[in-house]
C-alpha cells in the first residue's frame, strides 16, 4: 500500500498534477487491469478494492499515459522501474519485544555495506558475521543505503524508491531478519538515509508533484522542494519515511546524510521537524532512537536542543579529526586536505571537536564553522576511515594501504579510546586488503557514461589522473571491493584485529573511556607526540620518526598509572615517562581504577 494508515483495500497516491489517476493491477508488461481513482481532496487520489491485498503488483498511470511505480512504494521486486507490491508490515513475526538498544555515548559504530559485506551481498548474509562484530565489541551496525537503487550493486546514495529495501539484497523481509536477528545478539541497527536529492534513474516523483525544486542546486543534480508551492506534502514523504525505517522495521536510528544539501528555509527546518517527530515516536514505543547528521557545515546548532534554537538531533558526524589524522599519518595535502597541517590540529579537534570553527579556511576561501561550546565530545561521531573518505579516492585505497600497519594502530588508539562516539568502517579492524571504491550499475548507458566520465573529472583537483580512476560500472570494481574473510586470521591481519579487539575490549572495562567528556590534551609538536588524558587512562602516542619521551604530568603520576596496551613492542615505562618508539601508540590505566581483566 501506498499509505501505512490505509485500510485494507484502499490505494492512495497524491498527484497533485494529473487530471485522472489509474491503478494498473498485474505484473509488467500487463495494462489491460485499470481501475479509476478518485480525488480525495489536497492532491490526493483514492479507490478501494476487495481483490487488493498483500503480494499484489500495481502501477499508477497519470492522465492516461504510461503505468509508473508508487512513489512511496514498499517493495519493488522488479527494479525501481517495475511494478509496486503491496507489504503487510504487521505480518513480520518480530522477536525484540524487550529489546532496548545501548546509549548513544557507549556506542561503536561499524559502517557496512550490504553488497560488499559477504560474498552473497544480502542481509541474510550480514546475519551470518553478526557473532564477528559482537566479539569485536560493535554495538551499533550502520547500514550504508539500503533503498531501491538502480541495477544490482551500488552505494546506495541514488535511491529512488526510498520506502523499499534493495530487492537484491532481500527486500522488506530480509532487513527485518536482519534487524531482528542484530537485536537478538544485542546490537542495534542504523540506516543511513538520503533526503537531500533523488537519484537520476528510476526516479518518478517529478511526474506525480512538485518534489524537487530548481531553485536550489546540490552537487548530484535537483534539490529536494522542502519550501516552495507545494512542500507541505513532500515534507511529509520524508517525515513519513523516516519514521516507518524506525517504526515499520525497528530501526534504532539514522544517520541522515549530507544534510547540508538539504535546502529548507521554512521557520521550523525540515530536520528541527524530524527531531520532533521521532521524539513522539519514542514516547510511542517506549524505545530510544537517535538521528545523526552528517554534515560538512561544522554548525553546532545540528545538536543543540531545539529550546535554544537548535535542531535537537543527536550526534553529528565530525570531518576534522579525520582530516588532521589523515593529513598526519600520510602526508597528503591535496584537495580539501590543504587546510589541515597534522598533529597540531589533531590536538585542536581533540580539544574544541572543530579545527575550523569560525578560522579562515584556504580550501574554502572564506571563514568556516562555529564553536561546540558547551557541548560534550560524545555528541560527536569520529572516525579514522569511512565510506566516503575511502571511496572517494581514486582507488578506494585504505588508511593501512597509504600509511602502513603501525599508523594505522595509532589512528585506532585515538579513535577508539578518544572522547568522541567512534565508528569503525567494515575490513578496517583487520586491515582489509580489498579497496573500497565507487560502484554504479545503470542500466542507461549514457547515463553510465556521463557518471564514469565524471567521476575522472571529479578527481583531477586530486591530482589523479583519468588512467588511475576506475570505471563505476566496471563489474570488476564491484567485485575488488568485496571484503576478503578468508584473511581475518592469517598475518598480517589477525594482529590488527587482536589490537581492535583489545582497544574495545578497553573502552568497555573503564568508564572513563565512555564518559563523552572533554579530554585534557598534552603535545610537543616539535618532537610529534600527543597525551589524551581521560578519567582513568591515558592515551600517548608517538607520530614522529624518532623515539620520544612523554614525560609525567606530575611526580605522583608514574605511581598512579601503568601500561595497560601498547601498539607494538619497545614502549617503556619509567621515572621519566613513557618512552615510545616512532608511529606508536600505548594506554596507560589507573592503578586503583583497572581491574585484574584488564588486557597488558
Amino acid at each position: 500500500m501506498t499509505r501505512r494508515d490505509a485500510e485494507p483495500g484502499i490505494v492512495r497516491v497524491w498527484a497533485p498534477r494529473a487530471g485522472t489517476v489509474d491503478l494498473v493491477m498485474g505484473p509488467e508488461g500487463s495494462e489491460l487491469d485499470r481501475r479509476s481513482l478518485e480525488p480525495s481532496g489536497g492532491g490526493w487520489w483514492s479507490g478501494r478494492w476487495p481483490d487488493l491485498n498483500v503480494g499484489s503488483d500495481y502501477r499508477f498511470s497519470l492522465d492516461g499515459g504510461p503505468a509508473m511505480p508508487d512513489p512511496r512504494s514498499a517493495w519493488q521486486p522488479s527494479g525501481v522501474h517495475g511494478p509496486s507490491r503491496i507489504v503487510d508490515h504487521a505480518a513480520f513475526p518480530w522477536t525484540d519485544a524487550g529489546w532496548r538498544p545501548p546509549p548513544l555515548v557507549d556506542a561503536v559504530i561499524y559502517e557496512l555495506h550490504v553488497g560488499t559485506f559477504t560474498e552473497e551481498g544480502t542481509f541474510d548474509a550480514v546475519l551470518g558475521r553478526l557473532d564477528h562484530l559482537a566479539a569485536l565489541g560493535v554495538t551499533h551496525i550502520e547500514l550504508m543505503p539500503v533503498n531501491a537503487f538502480p541495477g544490482v550493486h551500488g552505494w546506495g546514495y541514488d535511491g529512488v524508491a526510498l520506502f523499499a529495501p534493495h530487492d537484491p539484497y532481500g527486500g522488506p523481509d530480509g532487513l527485518k531478519r536482519l534487524v531482528d536477528g542484530c537485536h537478538a545478539r544485542g546490537v542495534a541497527v542504523l540506516l543511513d538515509v538520503v533526503y537531500n536529492h533523488f537519484g537520476p534513474d528510476g526516479n518518478y516523483t517529478g511526474a506525480y508533484g512538485p518534489y524537487q525544486t530548481d531553485r536550489y542546486r546540490t552537487p548530484w543534480g535537483a534539490a529536494v522542494n522542502l519550501d516552495g508551492a507545494g512542500s507541505d506534502e513532500v515534507r511529509r514523504f520524508f517525515l513519513e519515511n523516516a519514521l516507518g525505517w524506525l517504526r515499520d522495521y525497528h530501526m534504532d536510528g539514522l544517520r541522515i546524510d549530507a544534510v547540508h544539501a538539504i535546502v529548507d528555509t521554512s521557520a521550523v527546518h525540515l530536520l528541527e521537524e524530524l527531531a520532533a517527530e521521532v521524539r513522539a515516536l519514542e514516547a510511542d514505543i517506549g524505545r530510544d532512537l537517535v538521528l545523526i547528521a552528517e554534515s560538512d557545515l561544522n554548525d553546532p546548532r545540528l545538536v543543540r536542543p531545539r529550546t535554544v534554537g537548535g535542531y535537537g538531533l543527536d550526534a553529528t558526524w565530525s570531518d576534522d579529526l579525520h582530516h588532521a589524522l589523515h593529513v598526519a599519518l600520510t602526508g597528503e595535502r591535496l584537495g580539501y586536505y590543504e587546510d589541515f597541517v597534522g598533529l597540531a590540529d589533531i590536538v585542536r579537534a581533540m580539544t574544541d571537536i572543530y579545527v575550523y570553527a569560525g578560522r579562515h579556511s584556504i580550501h574554502r576561501d572564506r571563514r568556516h564553522g562555529r564553536p561546540a561550546d558547551g557541548l560534550d565530545p560524545g555528541r560527536f561521531v569520529a572516525f579514522s576511515q569511512n565510506h566516503d573518505q575511502i571511496g572517494n579516492r581514486a582507488a578506494g585505497e585504505r588508511l593501512v594501504h597509504l600509511a602502513g600497519a603501525e599508523a594505522a594502530r595509532v589512528a585506532a588508539a585515538l579513535v577508539l579510546c578518544g572522547p568522541f562516539v567512534p565508528l569503525i568502517f567494515q575490513g578496517e579492524e583487520w586491515a582489509a586488503s580489498s579497496p573500497f571504491q565507487y560502484m554504479t550499475d545503470h542500466v542507461d548507458p549514457g547515463l553510465a557514461q556521463a557518471v564514469s566520465d565524471g567521476r575522472r573529472r571529479e578527481f583531477a583537483a586530486f591530482g589523479w589522473g583519468p588512467e588511475d580512476v576506475p570505471d563505476p560500472q566496471d563489474p570488476a570494481t564491484f567485485a575488488r571491493s568485496r571484503l576478503a574473510w578468508s584473511e581475518i586470521d592469517r598475518a598480517p591481519h589477525a594482529a590488527m584485529l587482536a589490537w581492535y579487539r583489545q582497544l574495545l575490549a578497553l573502552r568497555r572495562r573503564v568508564p572513563g573511556l565512555r564518559d563523552g567528556g572533554r579530554p585534557d590534551v598534552r603535545s610537543d609538536l616539535e618532537a610529534g607526540w600527543i597525551a589524551i588524558e581521560r578519567d582513568g587512562a591515558s592515551i600517548l602516542a608517538n607520530l614522529g620518526p624518532a623515539r620520544v619521551t612523554v614525560p609525567w604530568r606530575g611526580p605522583a603520576e608514574a605511581d598512579a598509572r601503568r601500561l595497560g596496551l601498547a601498539s607494538g613492542p619497545g614502549v617503556v615505562v619509567d621515572d621519566a615517562g613513557v618512552s615510545l618508539p616512532p608511529m606508536h601508540a600505548a594506554i596507560l590505566l589507573d592503578t586503583v581504577a583497572a581491574g585484574p581483566g584488564d588486557p597488558v
